[in-house]
């Protein structure tokens, strides 16, 4: 039997910033703790939220590229040392996740490590989880409304951890605020977004409506994110991939699949820092080539939704987007080396995305697939 359950309260448009305190009155926030990131303080964003907010309201700044046990206990201890009674979580996925980590520890007895999905931590977690609005300012990895946080615990292990009371009350999503994003970024988010609805789109797992908003996300993906890229102050092209984004965090409840649990011990790496988007984008084209086959007509109406001639190999159509967008070639462009590859695979092994592949997929098939997206 499947669940469907859709999803959480979403402000979409440009201008919708301006509704946040009436979304934290609603929730009975009267004094959140904004958990952002130093870009988008250097950018203005975080700014340009509080403005509508009590000017003492607390900002945790120091989120890490890829969020950490450690940054997780620095923001809790911010949250409670200013008497906080909810959260605001400004940025990509890793000041939202982060976010997502503190507002479960706010109510939950430590450690972390025992709420991770693959240790048979989701029971555990409740709704006492402290109450979150998400505003995103990336187009790309749609934890506004994902029921995930990816979290790397201080022993490296990069785990989910994941249950609907992890969802965010509220998304705020203000096309307006990606309107500055750099090219690049706006590259690895886009492929980030477009990946999710491809991989949801090919879970087994039974979800119509999940399958009905990935394949418009896919899309919608595909159609914008060469105007986002070419032209940052397309506001179309923003509004568009963050519909995108958002739709491939409404699918994540169907699971994902080998890119993600590839990409997410790879991002748990301290060095080098990798981007969980432009991953996403490297190793894509490895795995569609190992699921072909296992999925019956997808490929084929995948290709139909993303305006891709009849017969296309999608493997290769993406790494030829990748190309256009001036994204790398391989893991091994991205600073990844031979010697990690082994703890890679345990990795994604162990990783919860495995199990929603379509196809079944073993330690030697990860072994390959690492090699593949090596180059």
């Amino acid at each position: 039997m499947a669940l469907i359950n859709y999803l959480t309260r979403i402000q979409f448009d440009f201008g919708a910033v301006a509704l946040l305190p009436d979304e934290l009155h609603a929730l009975g926030v009267s004094r959140p703790l904004i958990v952002t990131d130093a870009g988008v303080v250097a950018a203005g964003l975080a700014g340009a939220v509080k403005a509508g907010l009590p000017t003492a309201t607390p900002v945790f700044q120091d989120t890490p590229p890829n969020p950490t046990e450690d940054a997780v206990d620095a923001a809790l201890a911010v949250y409670r040392d200013a008497g906080c009674d909810g959260l605001v979580a400004v940025g990509g996925g890793s000041s939202i996740d982060l976010a997502k980590g503190v507002a479960l520890m706010a109510a939950h007895d430590g450690p972390l490590e025992q709420y991770a999905a693959i240790l048979g931590g989701m029971s555990k977690i409740t709704k006492a989880v402290a109450p979150l609005v998400a505003v995103p300012t990336t187009a790309g990895t749609g934890s506004e409304v994902g029921r995930a946080a990816l979290i790397t615990l201080r022993d490296g292990r990069k785990l989910g951890f994941i249950a609907p009371y992890m969802i965010p009350n509220v998304a705020v999503c203000d096309p307006e605020l990606t309107l500055g994003l750099p090219s690049g970024l706006t590259a690895a988010t886009g492929m980030d977004a477009l990946t999710h609805c491809i991989e949801t789109f090919l879970s087994p797992r039974d979800n119509v409506p999940a399958d009905a908003i990935a394949l418009d996300g896919a899309a919608r993906a595909m159609r914008w994110i060469e105007k986002a890229v070419a032209d940052g102050a397309d506001r179309d092209a923003r509004w568009n991939t963050m519909m995108a984004s958002l739709q491939g965090g409404l699918t994540f409840q169907k699971g994902l699949g080998a890119v993600h649990a590839m990409s997410h011990p790879l991002g748990g790496l301290r060095e080098p820092v990798l981007h969980h988007g432009t991953l996403n984008a490297v190793i894509l084209p490895a795995v569609l080539r190992f699921n072909a086959g296992h999925v019956g007509d997808r490929y084929e109406r995948l290709a139909t939704a993303m305006g891709l001639p009849a017969g296309a190999d999608l493997a290769a159509a993406v790494e030829a987007l990748n190309r256009r967008l001036g994204l790398p070639a391989n893991l091994r462009e991205m600073g990844v080396t031979d010697g990690v590859i082994p703890r890679m695979v345990e990795g994604a092994v162990a990783d919860h995305s495995t199990a929603s592949n379509p196809r079944p997929v073993s330690s030697a098939d990860y072994e390959a697939l690492f090699a593949a997206a090596m180059g």
